[in-house]
Parts: C-alpha cells; sequence; structure tokens
C-alpha cells in the first residue's frame, strides 16, 4: 500500500487500487447503486477513514447518519465480538434471546410518551417504516396514509411510494403511490405556496383540511406519517407549530401520528429524538442507522395498543432483530450515556452552524444553512433571488473535498443541499478542519460576495 495523502493533502480519486477496484465494481456491480466516491475504504476509527491506497478522510457522512458513535467504536465492537463467540443467528421467531427483550425496554424508556410502549426490531428503514404503516391501518381499519413533499422513507415499493423524490428512488418502477396522499411540507425557504412565515398563517396546514374536503375523507385517513426534520429531502427544520400542528390534526380526526426518527433520531437532532424540540408525542416512531453503531438494526415502537392491534405473526422476519445488533445497540445506548453524545451533538451543531453562518456572509452560493444539532445542511444557489438551486456546483465543491480529504455528501430534491452527518465522537479540531477543507472548496468554486 502507498503512503498515500494526509488530510488536506491533494490526491487522486480513485488511486491505483481504488481504480482497480472500481472496475470490478463497474464489471459486477449493477448501475443502480450509487456511490459518493469513487473511493473505496480499508480502515475507520472515530472521524477517520482511510481508503486502499493510504488516503485519510475526514467522515462527514457517517455511514450515511449510522455511525453516530463513530467508526469502529471500542465498546461496540467488544459487544458485538462477544455475542458472536455465543451464537450469531438463531431468529426470534425460533428462540428467543435476552438482548432482544432489553433492548426493546430501554427504547420503549426512552421515547417520548408517560404510556405502556412496545417495540419490534427489523432489518432496515423500509421495514421499520412498513411495519409502522400496517400496524397503523390494522389498528384503524383505515388504509390512507398522509405523507410529503421532499419525504424519503425507503425504497420498497410500498415505502417508494411514501418517499417523494421520484428520480431516481422510484423513477420506472411503475405505480407506487396507491393509498398515499401527499402535500406539502413546511419547507419555508422554498415555500410552495410563495408566502412567507410567519405571515403565511402556516398555510400547509390549513391546505391538509382542504384535502380532506375535496379529496381524501380524514375518515380514511389512518396515520399521518412525517419526518419531524427532512433528511434526504435537504436536512429542513419546519416551524414548531407545523408538527404540532398535524398532531393536533390527529387528535382532531383520530388518526395516528408516526415520527419517522431513522435519520433525524439517535442524537442527530440535539436531541435524543427529534420530535423533542416540538413538544409532541408521536403515537408511532421508526428508528434506525446509528441505533446499533454500524450494524444493520432498525425498529419501530409506539402505544402498546397500538403496537398489540397485529396478531401474532403479523409482523417479524427471519433477520428481524439479529442478536449482534442487538447487543450493539444496547452497547451503543451506554456510550450515549457515558460519553454525553446528545449534548455534545448540540455543541458541535453550534460550532459547525456558526461557521457555516459566517461562510454565508461571504459566499454568494450559499442560499440558505438548514438544520439543527448535528443535523446541518448547506443550500447552495445560483441566484439569491431566485433560489435556483445549485445542483452541479454542489457536485463539483463535493469533488474538491473528496481531493483534498474530507468525504462529505449532497441531499435534498433538487441535489443541492450538502449535509453534515459526522460522527458525534468527531474531535473539534477535525471538525474545525473540515470546515476548512469545505470553505476552500466553496471559495474554488465561486465568487465571493
Amino acid at each position: 500500500m502507498s503512503k498515500g495523502a494526509k488530510i488536506g493533502e491533494k490526491r487522486t480519486v480513485p488511486g491505483e487500487r481504488g481504480k482497480q477496484l472500481l472496475k470490478l465494481r463497474n464489471d459486477y456491480v449493477p448501475r443502480g447503486g450509487f456511490h459518493t466516491a469513487p473511493i473505496f475504504i480499508a480502515k475507520g476509527k472515530g472521524a477517520i477513514a482511510e481508503d486502499v491506497d493510504g488516503n485519510e478522510y475526514i467522515d462527514f457522512c457517517g455511514g450515511i447518519a449510522c455511525l453516530n458513535t463513530g467508526h469502529c467504536h471500542e465498546k461496540v465492537v467488544a459487544a458485538v465480538k462477544n455475542q458472536i463467540d455465543k451464537f450469531m443467528h438463531v431468529s426470534f421467531n425460533v428462540f428467543m434471546y435476552e438482548s432482544f427483550v432489553q433492548l426493546a425496554k430501554e427504547i420503549c424508556e426512552s421515547t417520548p410518551g408517560n404510556f405502556p410502549k412496545k417495540a419490534y426490531f427489523f432489518n432496515n428503514g423500509a421495514e421499520a417504516v412498513e411495519n409502522a404503516v400496517k400496524i397503523a391501518r390494522r389498528y384503524t381499519g383505515r388504509y390512507n396514509i398522509l405523507a410529503f413533499e421532499h419525504a424519503f422513507h425507503g425504497r420498497t415499493l410500498l415505502t417508494m411510494g411514501l418517499t417523494s423524490k421520484v428520480k431516481y428512488y422510484k423513477y420506472g418502477f411503475g405505480t407506487t403511490d396507491i393509498g398515499i396522499m401527499r402535500v406539502p411540507y413546511a419547507y419555508c425557504y422554498r415555500c410552495p405556496h410563495k408566502l412567507s412565515y410567519p405571515g403565511c398563517g402556516m398555510h400547509c396546514l390549513n391546505r391538509i383540511e382542504d384535502m380532506f374536503k375535496t379529496y381524501s375523507p380524514a375518515d380514511s385517513i389512518a396515520a399521518i406519517l412525517v419526518e419531524p426534520v427532512l433528511g434526504e429531502g435537504g436536512y429542513v427544520v419546519p416551524p414548531k407549530e407545523f408538527i404540532k400542528g398535524l398532531r393536533d390534526l390527529c387528535n382532531k380526526y383520530d388518526i395516528l401520528f408516526i415520527a419517522d426518527e431513522i435519520q433525524a433520531g439517535m442524537g442527530r437532532a440535539g436531541k435524543m429524538w427529534s420530535i423533542e424540540h416540538f413538544d409532541v408525542v408521536p403515537d408511532l416512531m421508526t428508528i434506525g442507522k446509528s441505533l446499533s453503531g454500524g450494524m444493520v438494526l432498525t425498529g419501530t415502537v409506539g402505544r402498546a395498543d397500538v403496537m398489540d392491534s397485529v396478531e401474532t405473526g403479523g409482523i417479524g422476519g427471519t433477520f428481524s432483530g439479529h442478536p449482534p445488533a442487538c447487543v450493539a445497540a444496547l452497547e451503543v445506548l451506554k456510550v450515549f450515556k457515558e460519553e454525553k453524545l446528545v449534548d455534545r451533538s448540540a455543541m458541535l451543531g453550534k460550532l459547525a452552524k456558526d461557521r457555516l453562518e459566517e461562510m454565508k456572509k461571504k459566499y454568494s452560493i450559499i442560499g440558505n444553512v438548514n438544520g439543527i444539532g448535528s443535523m446541518l445542511g448547506l443550500e447552495l444557489v445560483k441566484d439569491r433571488r431566485t433560489k435556483e438551486p445549485a445542483a452541479a456546483e454542489t457536485k463539483e465543491i463535493m469533488k474538491n473535498c473528496h481531493e483534498h480529504g474530507l468525504m462529505i455528501m449532497n441531499c435534498g430534491t433538487l441535489g443541492n443541499v450538502l449535509r453534515f452527518i459526522y460522527p458525534l465522537v468527531i474531535k473539534e479540531e477535525e471538525l474545525i478542519k473540515g470546515l476548512d477543507i469545505l470553505e476552500n472548496a466553496i471559495k474554488e468554486t465561486s465568487k465571493a460576495i
């Protein structure tokens, strides 16, 4: 292996070994799977990754929000190794095991709501969302689900329908939106109604009640499914009264409130669960990503009476709640408490957001700084007045960052939001160095004001 470039030093992406592996990827892996950069990782620790050519990177992607405890946290790794020595897989449907039920207890106690709760675990976010929808439909006896523009809830047949972005998540796959009603999200920077907050009177909420009269009656809606903070849609934080208004609608019309916390949860937004920012208690929540420190695990948790409405056998799967992932999650919850990662998320987020706001004053390409806590997005535009998205420039900035040792990715329906998903264990000097690399990339791609 070559010595490779240190963080901040220019490197060729991909390197020689990376080129060899990229050829294998192109020859044997379908083009439908995307990658942020043509980089193959060799190892990672904390917030630092090293590729197969020995180049170092500060990781602002965190496995797409799966590594809030960082790469290979030693306590999580030790817990997984210990479990593997005992048994790796039996299926909870055959032999039950302690880590599953202990984790269910921990999750029920950590989530909002002073009422009896139950939880079940799955393999990916789409499964968690699908099961939440199944449970809501079974409990209410209703079929329709209210979802939002810019939402992302998965890639399976049902969750493609719930997901808003067409290309490339659902393009060309046929009818996916049966039983799904879609309304605008409170994306105030790009208000679909061309209004301005707070003078808008929360028109987006009024629009939902209009829809109940003109399109789908309220008594046909099983649940409102919402990301309290948009993930793939651009790391957008809605006004507090929007989420509270949705809860009020659910109460008024006996609709279940489902909060999708898969990307925004586990401390990412500066609280353990992003819904806590809005003083709202959901009936059901979907959780995952950083729940298990990089292992494959998600879950659905909520009111016990709602969760128990499905007969035995109605939820689950062969690998649901895989034993090594459950013990990893139990250790992750301990690490969160011991290392005060929720507080650290808020602190790091303030440091990063203050720096991004400073950049906004200097570079006209920055239209808005989105997000809350350590769930931050930098929305890039060609013109601040028209807000024309700078998607091509966003990719150019990403490429420059990758070439100088910062792994960063974009999001947003328009492809123009740089998102920050650094591990919450990142050192402050690493965060600052990453922001330095980013600013240099922005400077080279755009003109200063």
